[in-house]
Parts: C-alpha cells; sequence; structure tokens
C-alpha cells in the first residue's frame, strides 16, 4: 500500500488522540483539576480503531500490542461514565469484535503473518523491544487507570497515570527517531506537554485558563468547556 496512504490512517488516528488530549486538557485547565470527560474516552476508542489498523499496515508489533491493551479499557470506561449503551447496538457489537478481526487478517494475509511483525527487516531487534518496552509503559498507564476506576466504581486519572505517561512517552519519542516514524513523533512530543500540565496540576498548580484575569475571555473559554461533557 501506498506508503503516504498508511501515514495517512496514522495521522488520522493520532489527530483523534490529539483530540482528546486538548479536550481534556482544555477542560481541566478551566477547572483547575484534572478531570476525565466522557469525550475522552469516546475519541480513544475510535482512534484506537484506527491506529490498530495503522499499526497492520506498518506490520509493527509494538503498535498493535499496546493498543490492544488498552483497548477494552477504553469501553470500560465508557461504561463508567453510563455513555456505552448510547452508542447503537451495532456500532457496540462491532466495537467488541474489532479488536479480533486483526490476528484473523493477518493468519488470512499473503502478506502479513504473525512471523513477520517479529522479523520486519525494517526494525532491528534491539529497536523492537525498546518500542515495545515503550508501549507496555504508555498502556500500563490506562491499566493502572482502570484498576483505580475500579476501585472508586467512577473513571478517574490520577496523579501515576500522567507519571506513566510521561516516562512512555520519552521512550516512544526516542523509538519514533529511530523508526523514522513522523506519527509517533509528533503525538508524544505534542502529548508530553499536556501530560506535564495534568501532572502539575494534580500538585495543586492552577490552571493556565482559570487563572486569567480578563472576565471576557474567561467567560467564553468557561461556555466552550461546559460543553466538553
Amino acid at each position: 500500500m501506498n506508503a503516504l496512504l498508511i501515514f495517512g490512517v496514522g495521522f488520522l488516528g493520532q489527530t483523534l488522540y490529539f483530540s482528546r488530549t486538548i479536550l481534556q486538557w482544555f477542560k481541566s485547565e478551566n477547572e483547575g483539576e484534572v478531570i476525565s470527560p466522557v469525550v475522552f474516552w469516546q475519541l480513544s476508542l475510535i482512534a484506537a480503531q484506527v491506529i490498530l489498523l495503522y499499526g497492520l499496515l506498518r506490520n509493527d508489533f509494538s503498535i498493535l500490542l499496546g493498543q490492544s491493551i488498552v483497548y477494552f479499557i477504553y469501553v470500560r470506561n465508557l461504561w463508567f461514565k453510563k455513555a456505552w449503551k448510547k452508542f447503537h447496538l451495532v456500532f457496540r457489537i462491532f466495537v467488541l469484535i474489532y479488536p479480533f478481526l486483526i490476528p484473523v487478517w493477518i493468519l488470512s494475509s499473503q502478506h502479513n503473518t504473525m512471523a513477520s511483525l517479529f522479523r520486519n527487516v525494517d526494525i532491528p531487534l534491539w529497536l523492537l523491544l525498546l518500542g515495545t518496552t515503550g508501549q507496555l509503559v504508555f498502556s500500563f498507564r490506562f491499566v493502572y487507570q482502570w484498576v483505580r476506576s475500579e476501585m472508586e466504581q467512577s473513571s478517574v486519572l490520577p496523579r501515576e497515570f500522567w507519571i506513566f505517561s510521561i516516562a512512555g512517552s520519552l521512550i516512544i519519542l526516542v523509538y519514533s527517531v529511530y523508526r523514522l516514524d513522523p506519527v509517533l513523533f509528533l503525538s508524544n512530543l505534542i502529548g508530553l506537554f499536556v501530560y506535564t500540565r495534568n501532572l502539575m496540576l494534580h500538585f495543586g498548580k492552577s490552571g493556565l485558563i482559570s487563572g486569567l484575569d480578563n472576565r471576557y475571555v474567561s467567560s467564553l473559554l468557561r461556555k466552550i468547556s461546559d460543553r466538553i461533557k
């Protein structure tokens, strides 16, 4: 498949991830505390579907592994937010079976096999291990988030979530440079700022937007924030 088209799929997925991150950050800055809005999880789920396809097209095991780990955690958070059943039944069924279509496609394809994911000539073993480590650290943030949410029976984004986000993002950033992957590089570079800001909010730093002196600007931003559910 054309490389430009493949990267286009990747940038689409990362744009969705970027949008969820910006909306969550914007909402949190307005509230002066870390917020877990419904739209964050809705966009996460759709983005994961796109990035799973991107990982398949790139024949990249680390991407497929990372997205597979977090996929159903997004679904669980939508359940906590009472937003899961608002999706149409057909879409919910599609969401639940989608990850299982990936290995079926790999096994049935003449060009992509399970073995090729581990013997990709473009990814030496050390780089594969580096990328996989980054994805595992990055994905573990959602495993931790899921455990904490189960304990509280509510969708939360705890402080440790952002610590794992920063650590995983730094590793993947290095991986993306060696992999020559602009999708991973740009998304993780931008994400580092948002992760750091959320961590600062957890430590009591005031929100950049909530602290604005201009009441007209503050009022406008508040109205926008209120529309983010």
